[in-house]
Protein backbone atom coordinates (compact mmCIF):
# COMPACT_ATOMS: atom_id res chain seq x y z
CA UNK A 1 0.00 0.00 0.00
CA UNK A 2 1.58 3.32 -0.97
CA UNK A 3 1.57 6.36 1.27
CA UNK A 4 -1.50 8.60 1.36
CA UNK A 5 -1.04 11.44 -1.12
CA UNK A 6 -4.13 13.48 -0.33
CA UNK A 7 -6.20 13.18 2.83
CA UNK A 8 -9.50 14.79 3.78
CA UNK A 9 -10.22 14.44 7.49
CA UNK A 10 -13.58 15.22 9.09
CA UNK A 11 -14.22 17.97 6.54
CA UNK A 12 -17.37 20.01 7.10
CA UNK A 13 -18.45 23.40 5.79
CA UNK A 14 -21.19 25.89 6.50
CA UNK A 15 -22.18 28.84 4.32
CA UNK A 16 -23.97 31.88 5.71
CA UNK A 17 -27.39 32.52 4.15
CA UNK A 18 -30.14 35.07 4.94
CA UNK A 19 -32.01 32.22 6.69
CA UNK A 20 -29.03 31.26 8.83
CA UNK A 21 -26.08 28.94 8.25
CA UNK A 22 -26.41 26.24 5.58
CA UNK A 23 -24.41 23.07 6.25
CA UNK A 24 -23.23 21.77 2.87
CA UNK A 25 -20.82 19.05 4.00
CA UNK A 26 -20.44 17.01 7.17
CA UNK A 27 -17.66 14.67 8.27
CA UNK A 28 -16.09 13.90 4.86
CA UNK A 29 -13.15 11.49 5.21
CA UNK A 30 -11.15 10.31 2.21
CA UNK A 31 -7.61 9.06 1.56
CA UNK A 32 -6.27 9.13 -2.00
CA UNK A 33 -3.05 7.55 -3.22
CA UNK A 34 -0.69 8.96 -5.82
CA UNK A 35 -1.75 8.09 -9.38
CA UNK A 36 -5.32 7.23 -8.40
CA UNK A 37 -8.27 8.29 -10.52
CA UNK A 38 -11.19 9.14 -8.23
CA UNK A 39 -14.68 10.09 -9.38
CA UNK A 40 -17.14 11.95 -7.16
CA UNK A 41 -20.73 11.19 -8.08
CA UNK A 42 -24.09 12.14 -6.57
CA UNK A 43 -27.20 14.17 -7.22
CA UNK A 44 -27.10 17.94 -7.78
CA UNK A 45 -26.63 19.82 -4.55
CA UNK A 46 -24.81 16.97 -2.79
CA UNK A 47 -21.64 19.01 -2.29
CA UNK A 48 -19.41 17.43 -4.96
CA UNK A 49 -18.15 20.79 -6.22
CA UNK A 50 -17.75 22.00 -2.65
CA UNK A 51 -15.40 19.08 -1.90
CA UNK A 52 -13.41 19.91 -5.04
CA UNK A 53 -13.25 23.61 -4.14
CA UNK A 54 -11.95 22.78 -0.65
CA UNK A 55 -9.21 20.58 -2.14
CA UNK A 56 -8.44 23.38 -4.64
CA UNK A 57 -8.07 25.80 -1.71
CA UNK A 58 -10.88 28.03 -3.03
CA UNK A 59 -13.02 27.37 0.08
CA UNK A 60 -11.81 26.93 3.64
CA UNK A 61 -13.43 24.07 5.56
CA UNK A 62 -15.41 25.06 8.67
CA UNK A 63 -14.19 21.89 10.39
CA UNK A 64 -11.50 19.37 9.56
CA UNK A 65 -8.96 19.87 6.84
CA UNK A 66 -7.02 18.65 3.82
CA UNK A 67 -3.43 17.43 3.70
CA UNK A 68 -1.45 17.06 0.47
CA UNK A 69 1.77 15.12 1.04
CA UNK A 70 1.37 15.85 4.77
CA UNK A 71 1.09 19.64 4.27
CA UNK A 72 -2.10 21.51 4.99
CA UNK A 73 -4.03 22.90 2.03
CA UNK A 74 -5.26 26.39 2.89
CA UNK A 75 -4.98 28.33 -0.38
CA UNK A 76 -4.96 27.68 -4.13
CA UNK A 77 -1.65 26.46 -5.57
CA UNK A 78 -0.23 25.28 -8.90
CA UNK A 79 0.22 21.74 -7.56
CA UNK A 80 -3.59 21.45 -7.71
CA UNK A 81 -4.81 22.39 -11.20
CA UNK A 82 -8.54 22.80 -11.85
CA UNK A 83 -10.36 22.03 -15.11
CA UNK A 84 -13.86 23.51 -15.16
CA UNK A 85 -16.88 22.52 -17.24
CA UNK A 86 -16.79 25.83 -19.11
CA UNK A 87 -13.05 25.60 -20.01
CA UNK A 88 -12.55 29.25 -18.79
CA UNK A 89 -10.06 30.16 -21.54
CA UNK A 90 -9.32 33.82 -22.18
CA UNK A 91 -11.09 34.54 -25.49
CA UNK A 92 -8.57 37.07 -26.80
CA UNK A 93 -5.62 34.67 -26.46
CA UNK A 94 -4.74 31.74 -28.73
CA UNK A 95 -4.65 28.17 -27.42
CA UNK A 96 -0.86 28.47 -27.16
CA UNK A 97 -1.09 31.77 -25.24
CA UNK A 98 -3.70 30.38 -22.85
CA UNK A 99 -1.34 27.54 -21.93
CA UNK A 100 1.59 29.96 -21.83
CA UNK A 101 -0.13 31.96 -19.06
CA UNK A 102 -0.11 28.92 -16.78
CA UNK A 103 3.46 27.99 -17.72
CA UNK A 104 4.68 31.52 -16.97
CA UNK A 105 2.97 31.40 -13.61
CA UNK A 106 4.73 28.17 -12.57
CA UNK A 107 8.01 28.09 -14.50
CA UNK A 108 8.92 31.76 -14.98
CA UNK A 109 12.19 31.39 -13.09
CA UNK A 110 13.09 27.79 -13.94
CA UNK A 111 12.58 27.42 -17.70
CA UNK A 112 14.29 29.39 -20.47
CA UNK A 113 12.10 30.87 -23.24
CA UNK A 114 13.07 27.97 -25.54
CA UNK A 115 12.25 25.40 -22.84
CA UNK A 116 8.93 27.10 -22.15
CA UNK A 117 8.00 27.02 -25.84
CA UNK A 118 8.90 23.33 -26.05
CA UNK A 119 6.90 22.57 -22.88
CA UNK A 120 3.78 24.44 -24.10
CA UNK A 121 3.90 22.62 -27.44
CA UNK A 122 4.47 19.28 -25.69
CA UNK A 123 1.32 19.72 -23.55
CA UNK A 124 -0.81 20.81 -26.51
CA UNK A 125 0.46 17.72 -28.37
CA UNK A 126 -0.57 15.50 -25.43
CA UNK A 127 -4.20 16.56 -25.91
CA UNK A 128 -3.94 16.43 -29.73
CA UNK A 129 -4.22 20.21 -30.15
CA UNK A 130 -0.81 21.02 -31.66
CA UNK A 131 -2.44 21.55 -35.08
CA UNK A 132 -4.64 24.39 -33.71
CA UNK A 133 -2.35 26.01 -31.18
CA UNK A 134 -2.53 29.43 -32.82
CA UNK A 135 -6.31 29.57 -32.99
CA UNK A 136 -8.41 31.57 -30.55
CA UNK A 137 -11.26 29.93 -28.56
CA UNK A 138 -13.97 31.31 -30.88
CA UNK A 139 -12.28 29.55 -33.82
CA UNK A 140 -12.38 26.05 -32.30
CA UNK A 141 -15.10 23.62 -31.14
CA UNK A 142 -16.25 23.00 -27.56
CA UNK A 143 -14.31 19.75 -27.37
CA UNK A 144 -11.15 21.46 -28.59
CA UNK A 145 -11.55 24.24 -26.03
CA UNK A 146 -11.80 21.61 -23.33
CA UNK A 147 -8.63 19.94 -24.62
CA UNK A 148 -6.81 23.30 -24.32
CA UNK A 149 -8.15 23.64 -20.75
CA UNK A 150 -6.71 20.21 -19.94
CA UNK A 151 -3.37 21.10 -21.61
CA UNK A 152 -3.22 24.29 -19.53
CA UNK A 153 -3.79 22.29 -16.33
CA UNK A 154 -1.22 19.61 -17.29
CA UNK A 155 1.36 22.26 -18.19
CA UNK A 156 1.45 23.34 -14.55
CA UNK A 157 2.77 19.83 -13.75
CA UNK A 158 0.28 19.54 -10.92
CA UNK A 159 0.35 16.77 -8.35
CA UNK A 160 -3.42 16.63 -8.62
CA UNK A 161 -5.84 17.40 -11.43
CA UNK A 162 -9.24 18.55 -10.18
CA UNK A 163 -11.91 18.23 -12.87
CA UNK A 164 -15.42 19.59 -12.36
CA UNK A 165 -17.63 17.82 -14.92
CA UNK A 166 -15.06 18.58 -17.62
CA UNK A 167 -17.05 16.87 -20.39
CA UNK A 168 -20.54 17.74 -19.16
CA UNK A 169 -21.32 20.27 -21.91
CA UNK A 170 -20.08 18.14 -24.81
CA UNK A 171 -21.89 15.84 -27.23
CA UNK A 172 -21.54 12.08 -26.68
CA UNK A 173 -18.95 11.45 -29.40
CA UNK A 174 -16.68 14.34 -28.38
CA UNK A 175 -17.04 13.24 -24.78
CA UNK A 176 -15.97 9.68 -25.65
CA UNK A 177 -12.87 10.96 -27.50
CA UNK A 178 -11.89 13.14 -24.55
CA UNK A 179 -12.39 10.31 -22.06
CA UNK A 180 -10.06 8.17 -24.18
CA UNK A 181 -7.50 11.00 -24.29
CA UNK A 182 -7.71 11.42 -20.54
CA UNK A 183 -7.10 7.68 -19.99
CA UNK A 184 -4.10 7.86 -22.33
CA UNK A 185 -2.64 10.91 -20.58
CA UNK A 186 -3.14 9.43 -17.14
CA UNK A 187 -1.41 6.20 -18.19
CA UNK A 188 1.58 8.25 -19.44
CA UNK A 189 1.83 10.69 -16.54
CA UNK A 190 0.39 8.64 -13.67
CA UNK A 191 -0.99 11.84 -12.14
CA UNK A 192 -3.71 11.87 -9.51
CA UNK A 193 -7.14 12.92 -10.77
CA UNK A 194 -10.30 13.80 -8.86
CA UNK A 195 -13.21 14.24 -11.22
CA UNK A 196 -16.82 15.21 -10.59
CA UNK A 197 -19.29 13.58 -12.94
CA UNK A 198 -23.01 12.92 -13.27
CA UNK A 199 -22.33 10.18 -15.80
CA UNK A 200 -22.28 6.67 -14.37
CA UNK A 201 -20.56 5.12 -17.43
CA UNK A 202 -17.87 7.79 -17.37
CA UNK A 203 -17.24 7.13 -13.68
CA UNK A 204 -16.90 3.36 -14.14
CA UNK A 205 -14.82 3.64 -17.32
CA UNK A 206 -12.25 6.07 -15.92
CA UNK A 207 -12.02 5.50 -12.17
CA UNK A 208 -10.01 3.39 -9.79
CA UNK A 209 -12.58 4.28 -7.11
CA UNK A 210 -15.98 5.94 -7.24
CA UNK A 211 -16.91 8.08 -4.24
CA UNK A 212 -20.70 8.29 -3.93
CA UNK A 213 -22.07 11.29 -2.04
CA UNK A 214 -25.29 11.38 -0.03
CA UNK A 215 -27.83 14.12 -0.72
CA UNK A 216 -27.36 17.47 1.00
CA UNK A 217 -27.69 19.35 3.24
CA UNK A 218 -24.91 17.95 5.45
CA UNK A 219 -23.81 15.72 2.56
CA UNK A 220 -21.12 13.15 3.21
CA UNK A 221 -19.59 10.07 1.59
CA UNK A 222 -22.20 7.33 1.38
CA UNK A 223 -20.19 4.55 -0.25
CA UNK A 224 -16.89 4.06 -2.01
CA UNK A 225 -16.75 1.55 -4.87
CA UNK A 226 -13.40 0.11 -5.97
CA UNK A 227 -13.39 -0.48 -9.73
CA UNK A 228 -11.20 -3.50 -10.30
CA UNK A 229 -10.93 -3.47 -14.09
CA UNK A 230 -7.53 -3.73 -15.80
CA UNK A 231 -6.08 -0.73 -17.68
CA UNK A 232 -6.10 0.28 -20.49
CA UNK A 233 -9.89 0.10 -20.67
CA UNK A 234 -11.73 -0.24 -23.93
CA UNK A 235 -15.31 1.05 -23.88
CA UNK A 236 -16.49 -1.36 -26.59
CA UNK A 237 -15.03 -4.43 -24.92
CA UNK A 238 -16.45 -3.34 -21.56
CA UNK A 239 -20.01 -2.91 -22.85
CA UNK A 240 -20.60 -6.67 -22.52
CA UNK A 241 -18.29 -7.26 -19.57
CA UNK A 242 -20.28 -8.60 -16.57
CA UNK A 243 -17.87 -7.01 -14.05
CA UNK A 244 -18.26 -3.59 -15.68
CA UNK A 245 -22.04 -3.96 -15.67
CA UNK A 246 -21.98 -5.03 -12.02
CA UNK A 247 -20.11 -1.83 -11.06
CA UNK A 248 -22.49 0.22 -13.17
CA UNK A 249 -25.54 -1.24 -11.46
CA UNK A 250 -23.97 -0.69 -8.00
CA UNK A 251 -23.63 3.04 -8.71
CA UNK A 252 -27.14 3.26 -10.18
CA UNK A 253 -28.57 1.44 -7.17
CA UNK A 254 -26.90 3.90 -4.82
CA UNK A 255 -28.12 6.93 -6.77
CA UNK A 256 -31.66 5.82 -7.53
CA UNK A 257 -32.57 3.59 -4.60
CA UNK A 258 -30.49 4.55 -1.59
CA UNK A 259 -30.22 8.26 -2.42
CA UNK A 260 -33.28 8.82 -4.53
CA UNK A 261 -33.68 12.54 -5.13
CA UNK A 262 -36.93 13.82 -3.75
CA UNK A 263 -38.26 16.46 -6.13
CA UNK A 264 -39.82 19.43 -4.38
Amino acid sequence: MSETHLELTKVGIEFPTPKGPFRALQDVNLKIEEGEFISLIGHSGCGKSTVLNIVAGLYGATEGGVLLDSREVDAPGPERAVVFQNHSLLPWLTAYENVELAVDQVFKKTKSPAEKKQWIEHNLKLVHMDHAMHKRPDEISGGMKQRVGIARALAMQPKIMLMDEPFGALDALTRAHLQDSLMEIQKDLNNTVIMITHDVDEAVLLSDRIVMMTNGPAATIGEILKVDLPHPRDRLALADDPTYNHYRSEVLRFLYEKQRKVEH
